[in-house]
């Protein structure tokens, strides 16, 4: 019996990383020194991966990501590749039959929001990888540093048609860290599941969360007020770092047209700061910011806060009450990671509707059905359907 999962996945495209030393000392486009890299190299670590197989699956229905089912169709998988998808007979040379009549086939699911690997399953308290607590803000934490690649998660979730997913910390800290966008697929390292050409998330976190865990250890943040204080401050520090990076390009340029370039003048790089250097490539926008909120009222005032330190939110994740401010989320150009029906554990997720994924839908905003959770992403194809069904029922 044969049992495939195919992947059609697009990769965003991935800024390289700034070398050490400027090529040909061209001080006018330089990049900053340390700016980090977009994605940590594979180097030699090979996915443990089966053998590609030369294959034509024939009679199936194709559920494409872009167009209409196609009825008794075909697909011509060479190489790890998708070669053809027809409706049609297709002539592959060499190629094995396989007979799908009755069976769908659908493109690879995507989870934007996963904690496998750095929260194995089963859980224990041995594994609990996903949250440096220890800090409101930990920029420089990176999860693919926690990842275990062996978590039976992993294999669970490919059951259930997810190929790729974003990896990102825990939501204790108001910063947490970057987070890792993963192919699904045996390895020996998470180096070696990295999804060739996807970006770096960072991942923040606002409300309850972090007000919690610190407040109950009788620190800041403490209060939703504190929540905000403790972002600015962080913020205003990487505005600060940024602007010391920007003064040393300035001065080497005038170190580099002096007519006597004397060693002992050359000026000093500051000091690296590597939670900086995560905050500054956000800001530049190398680095995709993820935040983790809910509240309507919330999701502005990050807004507010993205404006006034000049990064983008890439997007909200639960954003159980997103649908009230939906005309401001797609005027923002933010998209919107949430469930089909899951609130209620927590006040701040309360206020929710079945009907929020398809409101944002409906007004322009990029709605996507998450898991945050290893139980949820075995069935994401029927988390994306009840919210389908439920915007349907609210007229939409």
């Amino acid at each position: 019996m044969y049992r495939w999962i195919l992947i059609i996945a697009l990769a965003a495209g991935c800024g390289a990383g700034a070398s050490d030393k400027p090529k040909d000392k061209d001080w006018t486009t330089m990049e900053y020194t340390w700016a980090p890299q977009s994605q940590p190299r594979a180097r030699d670590l090979v996915p443990t991966a089966s053998t590609s197989e030369n294959v034509v699956l024939r009679g199936a229905t194709i559920m494409t990501a872009t167009g209409e089912p196609i009825a008794k169709g075909s697909i011509w998988l060479k190489d790890g590749r998708i070669a053809a998808v027809s409706a049609s007979k297709i002539d592959a040379p060499g190629a094995t039959e396989v007979a799908a009549d009755g069976l769908f086939i659908t493109p690879g699911i995507i989870d934007t929001h996963s904690h496998l690997g750095v929260y194995p399953t089963p859980y224990d308290a041995a594994h609990s990888d996903g949250n440096e607590a220890t800090s409101p803000t930990t920029p420089s934490i990176d999860a693919i540093h926690s990842v275990w690649p062996q978590d039976p998660g992993f294999q669970t979730a490919l059951r259930g048609g997810v190929t790729s997913m974003q990896l990102l910390p825990g939501s204790a800290n108001l910063v947490g860290g970057r987070g890792v966008t993963v192919q699904n697929h045996p390895a020996i390292s998470a180096r070696a599941m990295l999804f060739p050409g996807a970006r770096v998330g960072l991942k923040m976190a606002c409300g309850e969360n972090p007000k919690r865990v610190y407040g109950e250890r009788g620190g800041m943040p403490s209060t939703r007020m504190g929540n905000m204080a403790v972002w600015r401050k962080t913020f205003y520090a990487a505005q600060q770092y940024r602007q010391s990076l920007d003064d040393h390009v300035e001065a080497m340029k005038r170190w580099m047209a002096a007519a006597d370039q004397k060693p002992e003048a050359k000026p000093k790089p500051p000091a690296r700061d590597l939670d900086m250097e995560t905050l500054v490539a956000a800001m530049q926008g190398e680095i995709l910011v993820h935040v983790h909120c809910y509240r309507a009222d919330e999701l502005t005032q990050v807004l507010e806060l993205s404006e006034e330190f000049g990064f983008k939110v890439r997007s909200f994740h639960h954003a159980t009450s997103a649908y009230k401010i939906r005309d401001i989320l797609a005027g923002w150009d933010v998209a919107v990671s949430t469930w089909a029906d899951w609130w209620g554990f927590k006040l701040e997720a309360h206020d929710a509707i079945p009907q929020n994924a398809a409101l944002l839908s409906a007004s322009g905003v990029r709605a996507i059905i998450h898991s945050d959770s290893s139980i949820g992403i075995q069935r994401l194809n029927q988390e994306a359907a009840k919210a389908f069904e439920a915007g349907k029922q609210g007229g939409l």
